[in-house]
């Protein structure tokens, strides 16, 4: 919400420079656009993102069927190089060849070995006709055994070429799949990065249709009222108090926010809150205890039909440590409805009280009254003194001048945001009236 967002940093700047605040230089008030420096790069449309879509679709469709059909010409390429394709025909022909090789060099080297072996059985008295032939043999068989190896040398080399060759063609049919296989990959993550751009652009429409859709208007009759906040609290104990946000119009209101930022002060200004103020509220939906967010925000108040109000109940610890001075709370209200609507209080609220030291007496106490909180002004030396309800902007000398916010037509904007840049100059005109305060008592 950029309302949210606005007030969540008004409220640290409050808190945290003070100082700052009070010499803000006046150009921070000039309401003229500021001109730019840069052209703003180049988006592709939504209708592009959505062609691109398509396409992306369409083409990762045609790599996932060129997969698949892929896939099965793999499967039918393997099996077929296990059987019936003509490498692997030729491989199992070659294998047998070689294995037919084989045993022919076997039986020729057996034959040597015989042939030798008759040889050497003839008999002292052979005759040299026996002997020439015994020779003969052997050399006939050695010459055959040789013929046998080479012819086995060659036909396993021709079986290792042709098993080389389905393995060659089963790589290669694997290899042919894998791009195929890459491609369909690549097809998914280029339209899956399509998806994401085009779903991302929607969004970053649809959320600018919300936020500029959004009619913010001020609501004079919503109010946010602190009953049994006391006018003077010490150091070191709890309060309890309530809020009642009430809707005093004619107009159901679908979701109610308040805010609720508690402040302590002293003449060195704005103290930081968190280590000296504990909020926590609760309500009949959400009966247990919470502590205010770091907005300050009171969430989830529920819907309001016209003159209906909710309750909260409210509890403020203060540290022993919290310094003797003075507390400021501001108070308002926010709604939201469905349609994009929204609204809030025209006037931010501001209950003052004084701290006292730790261990003192307060002494007699009444219910802190309600003031409308100052708006920083410029050119006007005058102040309204705290705690007054005629509502008067306030306005801090030219020694310490504030940029000016804007003029009464743009408090209503302003407080939409739930008094964002009223708390900012409400704060430190607080600390403004609390250093002139102590400067002339």
């Amino acid at each position: 919400m950029k309302i949210r967002r606005a007030l969540a940093t008004a409220v640290a700047l409050a808190v945290t420079t003070p100082a700052a605040l009070l010499a803000v230089s006046p150009a921070y008030a000039d309401t003229k656009p500021v001109t730019q420096t840069q052209e703003k790069k180049s988006k592709p449309t939504i209708k592009e993102l959505e062609t691109a879509v398509a396409e992306a679709k369409e083409a990762y469709e045609k790599a996932a069927k060129a997969k698949a059909d892929a896939l099965v010409e793999l499967r039918k390429t393997l099996d077929e190089l296990g059987s019936t394709h003509p490498l692997a025909v030729t491989a199992a022909a070659a294998k047998q060849a070689a294995k037919d090789a084989d045993a022919a060099k076997t039986a020729a080297d057996q034959a040597v070995t015989d042939a030798k072996a008759k040889l050497a059985d003839l008999p002292e008295d052979a005759t040299p006709e026996q002997k020439t032939a015994a020779e003969t043999a052997v050399t006939e068989a050695e010459a055959t055994a040789a013929s046998a190896a080479t012819a086995k040398a060659a036909a396993d080399a021709k079986a290792t070429e042709a098993v080389t060759a389905v393995g060659d063609a089963r790589i290669a049919a694997a290899r042919a799949y894998g791009v195929v296989d890459k491609a369909a990959d690549d097809a998914l993550a280029a339209k899956i990065a399509a998806e994401a751009a085009l779903a991302q652009a929607v969004k970053e429409a649809e959320e600018e249709e919300e936020e500029e859709g959004d009619v913010c208007e001020p609501e004079n009759d919503l109010t946010a009222e602190v009953t049994g906040l006391p006018n003077k609290l010490v150091a070191g104990t709890t309060t309890d108090f309530a809020l009642r946000v009430t809707n005093g119009s004619d107009r159901n209101m679908d979701e109610i926010i308040a805010y609720t930022g508690v402040f302590a002060t002293d003449k060195t200004g704005i103290k930081e809150t968190g280590k000296f103020f504990r909020l926590q509220w609760s309500t009949k939906s959400s009966p247990k205890w919470q502590s205010a967010d770091e907005d300050d925000y009171i969430d989830g108040l529920g819907p309001l039909k016209p003159g209906s109000h909710t309750d909260v109940k409210l509890r403020l610890t203060l540290d022993k440590a919290t310094p003797a001075g003075n507390g400021v709370a501001f108070i308002a209200a926010d709604f939201y409805n469905k349609d994009g609507s929204c609204g809030g209080m025209t006037d931010l609220n501001m209950y003052e009280f004084d701290v006292k030291a730790a261990g003192s007496k307060p002494g007699k106490t009444e219910d802190a009254k309600p003031s409308k909180a100052p708006k920083p002004g410029a050119g006007n030396t005058d102040t309204t003194p705290l705690g007054s309800s005629s509502g008067t902007p306030a306005q801090t000398g030219t020694g310490g001048s504030l940029a000016a916010t804007g003029s009464s037509s743009a408090t209503g904007s302003i407080a939409l945001a739930g008094g964002a840049a009223v708390l900012l100059g409400a704060a430190a005109v607080f600390v403004v009236r609390r250093r002139k305060a102590g400067s002339a008592a």
